[in-house]
Parts: structure tokens; sequence; C-alpha cells
């Protein structure tokens, strides 16, 4: 293994299902157990293999250095295999997927799964002073101040608000966001890049999201924390060419 590859931290974004696409962003990654692994949630939910991916999560735990984010769609799995509530967007958003993808495991699976995604992280700041986080969060004094944890995992407007600072305002300025002066960096899954017309890793101010559209017609991506070199799989309709993920039938 080259030098360049060791003690990396790389930054993971959404997969929805697609064990595939994972398989293939790690091996032209190179990852290696020398690397931090930092995942920013949304596991499940549009391609078939959902529970393949948790399952393979759960393994990789035990031999890499990984930090795990919790997800909205992770959020309504834990409460279907916790207390069989579907949620009609959850089922309409990728849940059936799901679902389908648990039907000819054991209980003993299942409760392993949940525990699993129980015990991820709504947040993760790391010695940097970087923020990873599924979506966002709308306290002024950060998400440890949030007053409704379901923005962790919903929150649009951190991203938006990134993206629409006017680049002649300096962060001295009072009209800056004070949000954005918490951390160092923050990165972000839950809006896929696609619906701005880009295939890779988006920043706005010092914010990087990673959601590349992998459960769409987009790419599984990951991120260098330090280089910020970007690796991708391939789009995930062709490595699921009988089926349509998250896309409209």
């Amino acid at each position: 293994m080259e030098k360049a590859n060791m003690n990396r931290t790389l930054v993971i974004g959404d997969i929805h299902g697609g064990l595939k696409a994972l398989t293939q962003l790690f091996e032209r990654a190179e990852v290696s157990t020398n690397d931090r692994l930092i995942f920013l949630g949304d596991y499940v939910d549009g391609w078939s293999e959902s529970a393949q991916v948790i399952d393979y999560l759960i393994q990789l735990a035990q031999t890499h250095s990984c930090i795990f984010i919790k997800g909205n769609h992770d959020a309504w799995c834990i409460d279907w295999l916790s207390e069989g509530i579907i949620d009609e967007v959850w089922f309409a958003h990728g849940g059936k997927s799901t679902m389908e993808s648990y039907q000819q495991l054991p209980d003993s699976v299942k409760q392993a799964h949940l525990k699993f995604l129980r015990k991820m992280k709504d947040y993760h700041v790391d010695e940097q002073n970087n923020l990873f986080i599924h979506a966002g969060f709308s306290s002024m004094h950060g998400p440890e101040k949030e007053r409704y944890s379901s923005n962790y995992s919903w929150d649009r407007t951190l991203w938006e608000m990134a993206l629409t600072v006017d680049s002649k305002i300096h962060q001295d300025s009072p009209r800056y966001p004070k949000r954005l002066l918490l951390y160092h960096e923050i990165y972000i899954g839950h809006t896929p890049t696609l619906y701005y017309g880009v295939n890779v890793p988006m920043q706005g101010c010092n914010v990087w999201n990673i959601d590349t559209g992998a459960a769409f017609t987009g790419k599984l991506s990951c991120l260098d924390l330090q280089t910020k070199k970007v690796w991708q799989s391939d789009v995930l309709p062709s490595l699921y060419p009988n089926e349509t993920g998250r896309n409209k039938n």
C-alpha cells in the first residue's frame, strides 16, 4: 500500500441499499484497515440490498475504524424493525425494497441489525472540529443545542444557506451565518447533488455535501477529508439494471 493511502479519513455518502456500489467504491479507493471511515447515513431504502448493506457494515466495523451517522431513512427502518411501523411516505420512498430485502432473514438477524442501527450517532465532531451529520441543524449554538432532534436527519436549511451565502460577505461580518462559524468544516448527505445538476460532491462555504444521488441515477461517492480527493462507483442503475431504485417508474 502506498504511503499516500495510509491513515486517511474517508467520508462516504448515502448508500441506499446499493451494496454493489459500496464494494466497488472501496476497491477503487483502496480502502484499508489504516483508514478511518465516516458514513453519513441512509444505508437503506432504494436498491435491493438494504439488509445486505447493514450486514456488510456490521462486519466492516469489526476490522475497520468506522463511525456511522444515522439518516432519516435509517430512522424509518428502526421504527419498522422495532415496532412494525410502516410509514406511508417511507414505504413509497424506498421502504418497500428494504422490507423485501429482509423477507428471507431470520428474526435473529433483524434484531442484530436493529441493535446496530440504534447505536448510530446523530452527529460526530472530530479532533479538528469538523462536524459530520446526515442533514443539518438549525440552532445557532450547534447541534448539541438543537430543539428538535429530527433536524439532524431532516434539516435542509443548513445546506441551502451555505449554497446561497454571498461570497462577498466575509466571515468577520455580522451578516455571516453564525452556524457556519462553529466548525472548521461540515460534512452532510441527505440532499442529492443531482438536484443541482452536479454528480460529484459539492461545497458551499465550509459545508461539503457528499450525497451524489446513489438512490437515483447517480453514483456513490467518498471523499478524503484531508486531500479532498473523490472516488465514485459506477452509476447505480448500471449496477442494478433490472431495478428502479428510488427513480420513478
